[in-house]
C-alpha cells in the first residue's frame, strides 16, 4: 500500500460555526480517531485532492503540527448539492493491528469465455479487506483466464495469504456473459441442427 503524506493544523475551536469558518478559507475540518484522544484538525482542500479523487488506496502519514501518526481515511462527507468535501474522518493505525479497507478489484488475463464470444463483466469493483497495514494490497488481482462462458467467480473461491475478505461468500465478483449476438448465433445453430435432424 502506498503512503500519502499530509500536513494538518490543530483546530482549537470546534462546532458548526468553527467548521464553517474553516471551509470559508478553502480548508477542510477533520478528526482523527483511534488514539488516546480524538484530534480535531484541518487540512487545505488542495492537499487532499489526490487522496480523495483516486481509485487507489493509501496509508496516510499525518503530520499534525509536528505530531506524526499513520492513519487511513474512514469517512468523507460531501455537500449534497455542490459535492464539496465538508469533513474527513481518519483513524489511527498500528503496524500490528488489522484494519479494514475497500480495495479496488482488477482482472488479469483473457477469459476462455471471452474467446468463445462472451463478455467479461466486473460485478464488484471494490472488496472489503481486513489485514495489517503492511500486508494491505493496493488491489485484489483476479486471474480470469480459465473463466468459461456463462460462469462466475464468487468471493468464496478467492484465497489470499495474510488477508481476509469480508464480503459475502456467495457474492459474484466477475462473470462471462453470453452477449446478444452470440446468443442469436447459438439459437440459429440450434434451429439448423433441429431442421437437419427432421430431414
Amino acid at each position: 500500500m502506498k503512503t500519502f503524506e499530509l500536513k494538518g493544523t490543530v483546530r482549537n475551536e470546534i462546532g458548526k460555526k468553527a467548521a464553517k469558518a474553516v471551509r470559508a478559507k478553502d480548508s477542510i475540518p477533520c478528526e482523527l480517531y483511534g488514539g488516546k484522544d480524538n484530534v480535531h484538525f484541518e487540512v487545505t482542500s488542495s492537499s487532499v485532492r489526490k487522496l480523495i479523487y483516486t481509485p487507489e488506496i493509501f496509508l496516510v502519514a499525518l503530520d499534525i503540527d509536528g505530531k506524526k501518526v499513520d492513519a487511513v481515511m474512514r469517512e468523507i462527507q460531501f455537500h449534497p448539492v455542490s459535492d464539496k468535501v465538508l469533513h474527513i474522518d481518519f483513524i489511527e493505525v498500528s503496524p500490528d493491528k488489522p484494519i479494514v479497507m475497500e480495495v479496488p478489484v482488477k482482472v488479469k488475463g483473457l477469459a476462455a469465455g471471452v474467446r468463445a464470444g462472451g463478455k467479461l463483466t466486473l460485478e464488484m469493483r471494490k472488496m472489503r479487506i481486513k489485514a495489517i497495514p503492511s500486508k494491505m494490497p493496493e488491489s485484489i488481482v483476479i486471474n480470469v483466464e480459465k473463466l468459461e462462458l456463462g460462469k462466475t467467480i464468487q468471493v468464496r473461491s478467492l484465497k489470499y495469504d495474510d488477508l481476509e475478505i469480508l464480503n459475502t461468500p456467495n457474492a459474484v465478483v466477475c462473470a462471462v456473459k453470453l452477449i446478444r449476438a452470440a446468443r442469436g448465433a447459438a439459437a440459429t445453430a440450434d434451429t439448423a441442427e433441429a431442421e437437419q435432424s427432421q430431414e
